[in-house]
């Protein structure tokens, strides 16, 4: 692993982007291969019944999150540990509900398997966006494509010709959803959290910013790898069960904007029409960071190390293109 050792934190040694090793299932594995064959035909089925058809018919949200839990519950993933920053276990619902994301808030969230994605769809089914480290324009996508870029290659750059808008933008234009951001750009193993992507400076100040962070026991189903379609199945439906530990912090504010009533909206960036990676990069890269605004994003990251209970590491999106150009090379 000697040739891999640029791929680690310089300070701390943690490799964010290995792939988790499967513990071996021992004189067990008989066991593990039926509840393989058993539980994957049920889940690809599933899978292909929600996003062919449920998902575009009038079952109205509580349908949805049902079918969503159906897809979750068939590999095993039925125990939630769930901690919210400031509130006592068991007592979650005699809080105010601003402890948890409401409408307009965004949920900043850690990056490290597809399963991400669809908890979040089945608790607080957001508008999801995919963040670059390029820009501070976030591209909204489907629940779909958010399950599916964590099996795909980290970019650096939008798809040619993607729709970009701002964060305020998103949130104007769906008051009654909470916005999605993964602010990492590409998953990691969950043993670390990489730099953080820009876009989230875009959120309005009068927008709360929950940070959350998922862990999962056993923790083989993360995908820090790219296209690790069939280990990331086996690990999944192969084990009696899963758990996910979900953390979230207390909400945060984009304290570099300024206040709402000093805000100048311009309209080319603030048009209603989406605009286009094409024309809009070049100045998004030439921007600079203030300190108001590292200090915002230093606070997401804290948060999310915190919750993770790991550290912040000095990778990010360019490191982890490397590190897959060179584990496909060994791979060959």
């Amino acid at each position: 692993m000697e040739k891999y050792s640029q791929y680690r934190d310089r300070a701390s040694g943690i490799a964010p982007f290995f792939p988790v090793p499967t513990v071996s299932a021992g004189i067990y594995y008989p066991f593990h291969l039926f509840l393989f064959f058993i539980r994957l035909p049920f889940l690809l089925a599933a899978i292909l019944t929600y996003f062919v058809f449920l998902q575009w018919l009038p079952i109205g949200s509580l349908g949805k999150k049902a079918s969503l839990w159906l897809i979750l519950g068939v590999p095993g993933i039925w125990w939630i540990d769930l901690q919210v920053d400031g509130v006592k276990k068991g007592s979650l619902a005699q809080q105010h509900r601003s402890r948890v994301p409401q409408p307009q808030s965004i949920i900043a969230c850690s990056s490290t398997s597809p399963i991400d994605a669809l908890y979040l769809a089945a608790i607080f089914d957001p508008i999801f966006t995919a963040s670059y480290p390029s820009t501070r324009l976030v591209q909204p996508i489907t629940l779909f494509q958010a399950a599916l870029n964590a099996f795909s290659r980290p970019r650096s750059h939008p798809p040619t010709g993607a729709c970009l808008v701002d964060l305020e933008t998103l949130v104007r234009r769906h008051p009654n959803r909470v916005i999605a951001v993964f602010p990492e750009c590409t998953t990691t193993n969950g043993r670390g959290i990489l730099s953080l992507s820009p876009s989230l400076l875009t959120a309005p100040r009068t927008s709360k910013i929950f940070p959350i962070n998922l862990r999962y026991t056993p923790p083989d189903i993360t995908t820090p790898v790219p296209a690790s379609y069939s280990n990331f199945l086996w690990n999944l439906t192969s084990q009696p069960t899963h758990c996910i530990r979900v953390r979230i912090a207390e909400s945060l504010q984009n304290t570099s904007r300024p206040p709402v009533k000093d805000i100048k909206y311009s309209e080319s960036v603030h048009d209603d029409t989406a605009s286009s990676s094409d024309t809009l990069l070049g100045s998004e890269e030439a921007e600079g960071m203030d300190p108001a605004e590292t200090i915002v994003l230093n606070k997401v990251a804290e948060a999310l190390a915190r919750l993770g209970r790991v550290k912040r590491v000095g990778l990010g999106v360019e490191d982890k293109i490397g590190f897959v150009n060179a584990w496909s090379k060994r791979r060959r």
